[in-house]
């Protein structure tokens, strides 16, 4: 029976863990032998999904997350044997789920794993919460670090847009020395004011775009029709919960141009093709050109709000409810790094 916890052929990945269990933790299986590999490597990425400290943005859920690595390696470098890595969940607080573990909550996973199942994890969200994402950015750590040995790819992040303010300038320096992750200082300020006003004045959470930008990949990744490299992004970026619209290049965009403003043209520069415009952002046919791979994913509103909301309870009874506890305003710059996880993920495995 498939569970749906895996992806990945070649450098495949399985999550396991609940938001309020034990733990949470990764299982790497095909990571090449000899990549010399440490706690700290995993680290440094996992505390890039941590909350900042006195954040009016995301969850006050304070956990240490520190990164266990139990498998597939020896003397700092990979075997070439599974990896499992894991995080203890320590900050747990399953008495703010006890008023409403019959109660559905809008815009969250309850109510459809319920009907699948017939049982679900109401503390939290059991699987279907964000903390899962956490072993996806232990798993991107290591396909980050094949990348780097192997190849000259780098990938990274950035907010384009929280509620209707968007950036409009772009200074990549400033992208991790703001919550925000935003490239735009101007519109950080404007982007932190709204936020704070909906959460505190409104207890109500607010969208997001972001944007992941993976520079320099490989040529000639990804095969034709099902498995297209641009295919396999947008899954991997689909299995984030929060993310609801994917975009490559130009996107949506795309309908509104003609095919000439559209085509990106070629010329020859010394012995290489040359590219006049990305509009393809990187991939064509499902195969990657070489220029950069440029994805924006739309962030939905974190359902969990202090709102009072129309919902029903489990025993088909009309109901009021008001999701309190301890979560996220606006998900777009803990998502970030999630998002460059999962793309390492894919391309990782395709490269290898």
């Amino acid at each position: 029976m498939k569970g749906g916890s895996t992806i990945g052929h070649n450098f495949k990945v399985t999550t396991w863990g609940e938001s309020h269990g034990p733990a949470i933790g990764a299982i790497i299986e095909g990571c090449p032998s000899g990549l010399n590999l440490s706690q700290k490597d995993i680290q440094k990425e996992v505390n890039r999904r941590k909350p900042s400290k006195g954040s009016k943005v995301s969850t006050t859920r304070r956990e240490k997350d520190e990164v266990k690595i139990l498998s597939g390696i020896f003397k700092g470098k990979t075997t070439g044997t599974p990896i499992c890595m894991i995080v203890e969940n320590k900050d747990v607080r399953n008495e703010d789920y006890s008023k409403i573990q019959q109660l559905y909550r809008p815009g969250h996973a309850d109510y459809t794993y319920d009907l699948k199942y017939g049982l679900r994890d109401y503390t939290g969200g059991g699987r279907a919460s964000g903390r899962e994402t956490l072993a996806r950015v232990m798993a991107g750590a290591v396909a980050k670090l094949i990348l780097a040995k192997q190849t000259k790819t780098s990938i990274f992040g950035h907010t384009v847009k929280v509620g209707n303010i968007a950036a409009k300038k772009f200074d990549k320096s400033f992208i991790e020395k703001n919550e925000l992750r935003c490239a735009d200082k101007k519109a950080t300020k404007e982007m932190q004011s709204l936020i704070e006003k909906i959460r505190f004045n409104e207890g109500d959470s607010i969208g997001a775009v972001i944007e992941i930008i993976i520079k320099t990949p490989p040529k000639g990744l990804g095969d034709p029709v099902f498995d297209k490299l641009d295919a396999d992004l947008a899954k991997a970026m689909m299995s984030i919960g929060a993310v609801k619209g994917v975009e490559i290049g130009a996107g949506f965009s795309a309908a509104e141009m003609k095919g000439s403003e559209n085509n990106d043209e070629m010329r020859i520069d010394g012995k290489k093709v040359k590219f006049l415009s990305n509009n393809c952002g990187g991939i064509l046919g499902g195969i990657s050109t070489g220029e950069d791979i440029v994805i924006r994913l739309a962030i939905k509103p974190v359902p969990s709000i202090s709102k009072p909301q129309k919902t029903v309870s489990t025993n088909k009874k009309n109901a009021l409810i008001k999701t309190l506890g301890r979560h996220d305003c606006c998900l777009a710059p803990r998502i970030i790094p999630v998002a460059e996880s999962m793309a390492a993920i894919v391309l990782a495995d395709k490269f290898l």
